[in-house]
């Protein structure tokens, strides 16, 4: 990550930068969780049909624009559908991981604060999976939306009623675009640099590959959003004096040419 920013001081009021061993634990403890909680929603694909007709006709009934005009988009050209697939398959845990051992590096206290987020909306996430299974637009034959990754490839998921690894009718929300707009607003926050803003290029790019290649309804990136939200209002901000920290001392403001002789000289 090119963001302008220094390291933090190693002083007395710079924040302490959390044990790497324990971190790594915490993480992979709430991958494992996160995944074996994903495997408790399986066996509910008449329900997760069910739901995705619900929302399907939902989108229509609020006039939201079709999954299918993002999708025409990308079928225009073999490349073009391949890559979108590529992004969704290689970019979603690579990016938040190194997002996070930037700040635990750089930024230790925004380090504490975007992993607290992130798991907040994971749990909250797994348990809406649960609680709502859905199946993908992918899925449905009344979406008209092609299997993007099973048609042009690369694809992460296998057959549904094989598939051990993944629970496929978790769609809502979709953590795919919630990890990714946290990460957005993790790097805007933590940062100085002036175009910081175009972060948010990530999830906009994400929200495109996930609705383009039919993994996702639109609802499910809006449901996600709301999680975030309600994530970065509980789970508070660093304190101002650790997002100031690294940023060296204040510029001196020269003083009045007058206000700079000695005392006594005649004015």
């Amino acid at each position: 990550m090119n963001a302008r920013t220094e390291p933090e001081p190693a002083g007395s009021d710079a924040p302490a930068r959390p044990p790497l061993v324990r971190e790594l634990l915490l993480v992979a403890g709430l991958f494992v969780v996160y995944k074996a909680g994903r495997q408790l929603a399986t066996g509910h694909t008449g329900e997760a049909f069910r739901n995705a007709h619900r929302v399907w006709d939902l989108e229509r009934a609020v006039h939201l624009p079709g999954e299918g005009a993002v999708q025409s988009l990308l079928l225009h050209g073999d490349t073009l559908v391949r890559l979108a697939n590529t992004y969704y398959a290689t970019v979603h845990f690579p990016v938040t991981a190194a997002f996070l051992v930037w700040l635990w590096l750089r930024r230790p206290a925004h380090y504490v604060w975007a992993r607290g987020a992130l798991a907040a909306v994971t749990a909250a996430a797994l348990v809406l999976h649960l609680a709502f299974p859905l199946a993908p637009p992918r899925m449905p034959a009344a979406t008209g939306l092609v299997d993007t990754a099973r048609v042009y490839g690369p694809s992460v998921y296998g057959p549904p009623a094989t598939d051990e690894l993944s629970n496929q009718f978790a769609a809502m929300p979709s953590l795919h675009f919630g990890w990714a707009l946290m990460v957005a607003i993790g790097l805007i926050v933590a940062t100085r640099w002036r175009w910081r803003w175009l972060w948010l290029l990530h999830p906009l790019l994400t929200l495109l590959v996930v609705v383009g290649t039919a993994n996702h309804y639109w609802l499910d990136a809006v449901v996600a959003t709301a999680l975030v939200g309600l994530a970065l209002a509980v789970v508070h901000r660093p304190h101002r004096a650790a997002t100031t920290a690294g940023r060296g001392p204040e510029p001196l403001v020269p003083a009045r040419a007058e206000d700079m002789r000695p005392a006594g000289a005649v004015r």
